[in-house]
C-alpha cells in the first residue's frame, strides 16, 4: 500500500510539472509573436508568475523585466503587480533584505495606482519581515504609514486597523510576558544563589564543629576509661591493704603487746602512706575530669558564639534587604510621578484607583514631525532613535518649565501634552509660550543638522482649549491619558498646521490675543470638523512678557 501512494505522488508531481512546463511553453511562444511592447509587457509579467512555482530565481528575472517595461510604459498598476511578484520571489529564495526593497517598491507604485489590495498585501508581508526580526518598532511604523495613508484617501481601512490593533496588542504582551519571565527568572536565581552560599557556609561550619566534637569526645571517652581503670587498680590495692590490716590485726592480737606496739606503728606508717598515695591519684583523676568538663565547655561556648555570629550576619543581612527595598519603594514613587501627576499618584497609591476627572477649560497641544518616514529611511536605526530622543528631551525640558503643564504621552513621531488639568483655573499662555520655544529649539538643531550635512526634523504643532475628561487606565502598567472633542479637535488643529509654525483654534485666541501676536488664517476644512477659524501665534507681545 505504501508503495502504492508513492507511486500516485511520483506521477500527481510529474503529471502537474509537465502542464506547468507546457503552460511556460505556450507563454515564450506567445512572448515571441508579440506585437507591441503592452503586450509584451503581460506576457512577461505571466512568464515570472508561471516560473515563481518551479524556478524563484528565473521568476525574479523575467519578473524585473515586466517591471522595467511597466515602469517605462508609467504604468504603475502593473509595475506594482509585478515588484510583489518580484519580491514573492526573492522570499522564495529566503532573501529578506531584497524582499523589503521590492515589497517597498511595490507600496510605492500601489499608492500611486491606488491599489489598495496591493498596499494591504505588501504592508503585511513588510510586517512580517519587521516581527520575524524582533523589530517590533518597525513593524508598528510599517502600519502606521499605510494606516496614515489610507486615512488620508478616505479608503475603508477596517481590515488593516485590524491587523494594526492585533500586531500592536500581540508585541504588547510578548514584551509584557518577556518582562514578566525575566524578574521572575532574576529572582528564583537570586535567592537560590543566596540560599546556595548559605547552605555551604552552614555545611562547612556543621562539619567543622562536628569533627571538633567528635575528636573530643572520643579523647575524652579515653581517657575517662584509662581513669577509671586506674581508679579500679586504686580500690583494689585499698581492698587488698585492708585485708592485710585485718590479718595484720589479728597476728598482732597473738603477738605480745610490745611487738604489737612496734608492728602497729609500722603499720600506721605504711597506711599512712599508702593512703596519701590514694589522695594523690583521686585528686589526679579530679584534676582530669575537670579539664575534660572546661575542655566541653570550651566548644559549647563556641558553637554558641558561631550561632551568636549567623545571627548577627542574618540581621545584617536583613537590614540591608529592608534598606533595599527602601530604596526600590522610592525609585518605584519617582517612576510613578514621571507616568502620573503628583495628586493623581498619591491618590492611587492611597487608594489603589484613581477616580476619572472632568475639566471644563484644559488646553491641548500636539506636535508631529514633517516626512518622519522619509527621514527615518535616510537614517539608520540608532541614529533615528537618537534624534528623536534629542527632540523629546528638549520638549521635556521646556514643558517642565512650567508648573501646569502636564505630558501625556508619545505616538511615534507625536508629542502630545495638556495643561489646565487641576482645580485651579488655567489661561493656555504657558502653552503657547511653551510651543513657541519648541519651534525654536528645533529650529536650532535644524541649522545644526544642515551644517553637518545630515537630515532634520520640522514639526507641525497646534494648540485647542475646551472641556477634556482625564483618568488612569490599565491594571498593572498605568497610562495617565484624556479623552473629548477637544483632543480630536487639537489633533485637526495640528494636521492644518505648517512646518516651524504654532497653529491655534479660535478658542484659544479668544484666550490669549492679548498676550501673544496672531495672524488670522481665516477658515480652514479640517476633517470630519468642517470649516475651523485657526490663527498662526507669530510672537509674544513684549508689554505681556514683561
Amino acid at each position: 500500500m505504501k508503495y502504492f501512494l508513492l507511486l500516485v505522488l511520483t506521477l500527481s508531481m510529474s503529471t502537474l510539472a509537465w502542464s506547468q512546463n507546457n503552460e511556460i511553453d505556450e507563454i515564450k511562444e506567445a512572448l515571441g509573436e508579440a506585437e507591441n511592447a503592452h503586450e509584451r509587457m503581460i506576457l512577461r509579467y505571466e512568464l515570472a508568475e508561471a516560473y515563481l512555482r518551479v524556478d524563484a530565481e528565473e521568476a525574479e528575472d523575467i519578473g524585473k523585466q515586466a517591471y522595467n517595461a511597466a515602469n517605462d510604459q508609467n504604468n504603475n498598476g502593473m509595475a506594482a503587480r509585478a515588484a510583489f511578484l518580484v519580491a514573492k520571489a526573492f522570499e522564495r529564495q529566503r532573501d529578506d533584505r531584497n524582499t523589503e526593497v521590492w515589497l517597498r517598491t511595490t507600496l510605492n507604485h500601489a499608492k500611486r495606482a491606488g491599489d489598495s489590495d496591493l498596499i494591504m498585501s505588501s504592508v503585511e508581508k513588510r510586517s512580517s519581515l519587521a516581527v520575524k526580526d524582533r523589530n517590533y518598532r518597525r513593524a508598528y511604523e510599517i502600519n502606521q504609514e499605510a494606516f496614515t495613508y489610507f486615512s488620508q484617501n478616505g479608503n475603508s481601512i477596517s481590515d488593516l486597523e485590524a491587523k494594526f490593533e492585533t500586531l500592536r496588542r500581540q508585541i504588547d504582551r510578548d514584551k509584557k510576558n518577556l518582562a514578566q519571565e525575566k524578574d521572575q527568572l532574576e529572582f528564583q536565581v537570586r535567592n537560590l544563589r543566596m540560599e546556595t552560599d548559605q547552605l555551604s557556609t552552614d555545611k562547612t561550619v556543621l562539619e567543622q564543629r562536628t569533627s571538633q566534637l567528635s575528636e573530643a569526645n572520643k579523647a575524652k571517652t579515653e581517657e575517662i576509661q584509662s581513669k577509671e581503670e586506674e581508679l579500679a587498680s586504686v580500690s583494689e590495692q585499698k581492698e587488698r591493704a585492708e585485708r592485710e590490716a585485718k590479718q595484720r590485726t589479728r597476728e598482732v592480737n597473738a603477738l605480745s603487746e610490745e611487738v604489737a606496739k612496734e608492728q602497729l606503728i609500722a603499720e600506721k606508717a605504711e597506711n599512712a602512706k599508702i593512703g596519701a598515695e590514694l589522695k594523690a591519684k583521686t585528686q589526679e583523676i579530679y584534676l582530669f575530669a575537670a579539664a575534660g568538663i572546661a575542655g566541653i565547655l570550651l566548644l559549647l561556648a563556641l558553637l554558641l558564639y558561631s550561632r551568636f555570629a549567623a545571627k548577627k550576619r542574618t540581621a545584617k543581612s536583613l537590614e540591608e534587604k529592608n534598606q533595599q527595598i527602601e530604596e526600590e519603594r522610592e525609585r518605584s514613587d519617582e517612576l510613578l510621578l514621571n507616568i502620573l501627576p503628583a495628586p493623581i499618584a498619591e491618590e492611587l497609591k492611597t487608594k489603589g484607583k484613581a477616580q476619572a476627572r472632568q475639566y471644563k477649560e484644559a488646553t491641548v497641544f500636539f506636535s508631529d514631525f514633517i516626512n518622519f518616514t522619509g527621514i527615518a529611511e535616510k537614517l539608520t536605526p540608532e541614529e533615528l532613535v537618537q534624534e528623536l530622543d534629542k527632540c523629546f528631551k528638549g520638549f521635556d525640558f521646556i514643558i517642565g518649565q512650567y508648573d501646569d503643564i502636564e505630558k501625556i504621552k508619545t505616538i511615534g513621531d507625536a508629542y502630545m501634552c495638556a495643561s489646565g488639568l487641576n482645580d485651579r483655573k488655567a489661561m493656555p499662555n504657558s502653552m503657547v509660550k511653551a510651543a513657541l520655544e519648541m519651534q525654536e529649539f528645533l529650529d536650532e538643531q535644524k541649522q545644526e543638522r544642515i551644517r553637518m550635512g545630515k537630515p532634520y526634523f520640522e514639526a507641525r504643532i497646534g494648540i485647542h482649549t475646551g472641556p477634556v475628561v482625564a483618568g488612569v487606565v490599565g491594571v498593572k502598567k498605568f497610562a495617565y491619558d484624556i479623552w473629548g472633542d477637544t483632543v480630536n479637535t487639537a489633533a485637526r488643529v495640528e494636521a492644518n498646521s505648517e512646518a516651524g509654525k504654532v497653529n491655534i483654534s479660535e478658542t484659544t485666541y479668544g484666550l490669549i490675543k492679548y498676550n501673544f501676536e496672531c495672524t488670522h488664517r481665516g477658515k480652514v476644512q479640517a476633517k470630519n470638523k468642517g470649516l475651523l477659524d485657526m490663527y498662526y501665534v507669530e510672537r509674544e507681545l513684549v508689554a505681556a512678557a514683561v
